[in-house]
């Protein structure tokens, strides 16, 4: 009990009163230079554009945020291994903080206004076990990421953007770690009292093995300075190192996370009328918000190894897009953080910051750095070429939001990226192919530059009419969407959605030649403004029918009716002459008007028993692929999976699915557009369907719910020679099947889709 009462150590064994002093000086300095690190990089923040709501209800953020970091629930996502080691060395890292800090509180805080010490009995030893199992697991955690860095120097973690910097950070944890250790193993070896500290578990086990390798407690003493001083300075300049390279991201990306929107993707930030700050012509223009995005990137990868565009080998890695604009911003600061205009390198770290390796020379970047151009502010942020980033990257972007989705500290590149889209818009810098698109919306109101009256013609084979929303008050107004009511292979699902509800009685209606193109995708290709002028004509339509929900066939077009128009300022710009609206208020802000996606609402038929369906109609064996709109964008998977299990198939997942899915390749104008691939996003997910999903080459359908994934997959199906391997259905086409199969629905005459013999002979808008 006495042994248990009296267990202490003394904190600066022989380091003596002037080392002490000399160590508290040190500390003080490297506090000070990274709280001025920390300012500098909030007050760049602060140049930066406003960026409204991002704070608001604050407490309640930084909760969620803290359990998001806390939990490391985003690092298991797709990656245990990750998880596990970014576990081990955030609590670890944490624990052995929260140590030093308790040292620091009884020696200088405590001690001296009590003239006593809790560091001493059961607390201490407490103290010495949990600094021992906790500083294991930093060691293990830092092992483990030194283990996966070096093992395969060309997996996710390397880069463009590697640099010594990212050695240096993993190396400096790891040393810290051991360093701690052996200074622990050392004092207890040099201190005959401490010899029985089993709770030192690891520093007692260090101990005796230096003591088998010959070490003598007269020499433990006699190293224990030079050991103790060499991981005190490692950790003083890593304390104040942390503002000025990669690790910042520890403070930067918990900053980000607490300013994330959940809804950010999905819902694009509206331009302002008077256009200030609109594209992105220089560092100006871009948020607070989106320079904090630059920052809290770690390089991990995780959104690069899912990126499908990258996966294709098109010209785009949305890692290097946020960290291009980050070494770009950086070379053109007057950067408060080294003091010295273009001085720092996004990966020079302290070696830019002295001037040395590291400076402004990135050889890499996009934008030309020879002949002092690197911090001239007159280089274009994005350009086809000559400009920070490419134009061809901006174009090869599929808006899928897988990158958003992978990545660990909420980084919104699909924000960033619509930005630089709308530059290149506002430039008339974009692909021909765009340009034609956006000259047949403006023109036809769709992107087939087919006529507008012929927009319901899709329903004349079938044996009903389908009733004119305008005319007729209607339970759902069904939005068809372009695809469903041009492209023949399309039509066929139009058609068998419609059957569908006529099956289950549903009162439905069209708005025929007044439906126009959603304007999804080109919003996202950067053009703003013929986006308005399609929101706007939609919700003077919607407002002068009456029914109750809104029902999409395409999640495209799901998305940006359910989430971007209620967001939209329509009184901003209904005065504007070349708006072709007059509605001046916030169209369904509060929701009242439900909108669906057509899954959802049949779903709930098929639950009413509406459609008649037993549950083993068909046997086919299936695999079913998730729309990015539908999936990633609104979190819908289950209703297309219930209707498909309706029907009796036998549904076998995919490796990748869900919120893994892998797009198509056809959405943020991938539809429209051709690029060298060397191999279609289509092809790699219909080989993945066949060859890595459990029921292999057993698989006969490839079920889909959205008319873009239909089209790019049946042009995949052709060019990947999968036409006699699998066939591509929409899931209304599965559910026909399935009523045509019970009975319930009369099978329609051959002669009825003749014009849709050619599946899929229209595979874009743009041929």
């Amino acid at each position: 009990m006495t042994v248990l009462q009296g267990a202490t150590r003394e904190t600066f064994w022989t380091v003596g009163p002037t080392g002490k002093a000399v160590f508290y000086y040190l500390a003080a300095l490297a506090s000070l230079v990274f709280l001025y690190g920390v300012y500098a990089r909030f007050r760049r923040y602060a140049d930066g554009r406003e960026d409204p709501g991002r704070l608001a209800d604050l407490p309640n953020r930084v909760l969620t945020a803290t359990k998001v970091v806390a939990t490391n629930e985003k690092q298991f996502d797709r990656d245990a291994y990750a998880g596990v080691m970014h576990t081990f060395v955030l609590w670890g890292f944490l624990t052995l903080l929260m140590a030093t800090t308790i040292l620091f509180v009884d020696m200088d805080v405590y001690g001296p206004l009590t003239g006593d010490s809790f560091f001493v009995g059961a607390f201490y030893l407490a103290y010495q076990f949990t600094v021992d199992a906790f500083g294991l697991l930093f060691v293990v955690g830092v092992g483990m990421a030194l283990a996966r860095r070096y093992r395969e120097r060309d997996g996710r973690l390397w880069g463009k953007h590697t640099s010594l910097e990212d050695d240096a950070f993993v190396w400096t944890l790891f040393l810290l770690g051991v360093g701690g250790f052996l200074a622990e193993a050392v004092g207890i070896l040099g201190q005959p009292a401490r010899a029985t500290e089993t709770v030192s578990f690891v520093g007692l086990s260090m101990a005796n093995a230096l003591s088998a390798a010959g070490l003598t407690a007269a020499g433990a003493e006699a190293v224990y300075p030079a050991v103790w001083w060499s991981h005190a300075l490692l950790a003083l300049g890593f304390v104040a190192w942390v503002p000025y390279a990669k690790p910042f991201h520890m403070i930067s990306s918990f900053a980000n996370v607490v300013a994330r929107d959940e809804d950010a993707g999905a819902r694009l930030p509206n331009v302002p009328a008077d256009l200030d700050h609109t594209n992105a012509e220089s560092l100006e223009d871009f948020t607070w918000k989106e320079l904090l995005d630059q920052d809290a990137c770690t390089k991990c990868g995780r959104c690069s190894s899912v990126c499908p565009a990258k996966a294709a080998g098109r010209n785009l890695d949305p890692r290097d897009v946020i960290l291009d604009l980050k070494a770009y911003r950086e070379s053109v600061d007057e950067d408060p953080v080294s003091g010295a205009g273009g001085a720092v390198a996004t990966d020079g770290g302290a070696a830019a910051a002295a001037g040395g390796e590291g400076a402004a020379t990135d050889a890499d970047a996009d934008w030309p750095v020879a002949g002092g151009v690197a911090g001239d502010e007159s280089v274009p942020i994005v350009a086809e070429e000559g400009g920070v980033i490419a134009a061809e990257s901006m174009e090869s972007c599929m808006s899928c939001m897988a990158c958003m989705d992978a990545c660990p500290v909420e980084i919104e590149h699909l924000t960033t990226i619509t930005r630089l889209n709308r530059q290149l818009v506002d430039e008339g810098a974009v692909d021909s192919n765009l340009q034609d698109v956006f000259q047949d919306v403006m023109q036809k109101g769709n992107t087939f530059g087919e006529a507008p009256g012929a927009r319901g013609d899709w329903a004349d084979d079938l044996e009903f009419d389908v009733t004119d929303a305008r005319e007729t008050e209607v339970e759902y107004l069904w939005y068809v969407g372009d695809y469903p009511s041009y492209d023949d292979r399309n039509k066929k699902v139009a058609r068998a959605l419609a059957r569908l509800f006529e099956a289950a009685d549903v009162e439905y209606g069209i708005l025929y030649d007044d439906e126009k193109y959603d304007g999804n995708d080109v919003r996202r290709i950067g053009e703003e403004f013929l986006y308005l002028e399609l929101a706007g004509h939609h919700v003077e339509t919607f407002e002068e029918c009456e029914f109750d929900e809104i029902v999409c066939t395409d999640p495209h077009s799901y998305n940006t009716i359910k989430n971007e128009y209620p967001e939209l300022d329509f009184a901003e710009f209904a005065d504007d002459p070349m708006m072709p609206f007059e509605y001046e208020d916030d169209w369904n802000a509060d929701g009242a008007i439900e909108v669906s996606h057509w899954t959802q609402v049949v779903e709930d038929l098929v639950a009413e028993n509406r459609l008649g369906l037993s549950g083993d109609e068909l046997d086919y064996t299936v695999t079913y692929h998730d729309p990015c709109h539908l999936g990633r964008y609104n979190d819908e998977y289950e209703a297309p999976r219930e209707l498909i299990r309706a029907t009796g198939a036998d549904l076998y997942e995919m490796p990748r699915s869900r919120a893994d899915s892998f797009c198509c390749g056809g959405g943020g104008g991938g539809l429209w557009t051709e690029h060298d691939e060397e191999v279609k996003p289509s092809e790699e997910r219909l080989r993945e369907a066949v060859e890595d999903t459990e029921a292999g080459a057993a698989v006969e359908k490839f079920v889909v719910a959205c008319p873009m994934c239909t089209t790019m997959f049946e042009d995949g199906r052709k060019t990947g020679d999968f036409e006699d391997q699998i066939e591509v259905v929409d899931v209304a086409e599965l559910l026909l099947e399935a009523l045509e199969t019970s009975g319930a629905i009369a099978a329609p005459d051959a002669a009825d889709d003749a014009t849709d013999a050619d599946d899929g002979s229209e595979p874009t808008a743009a041929d």
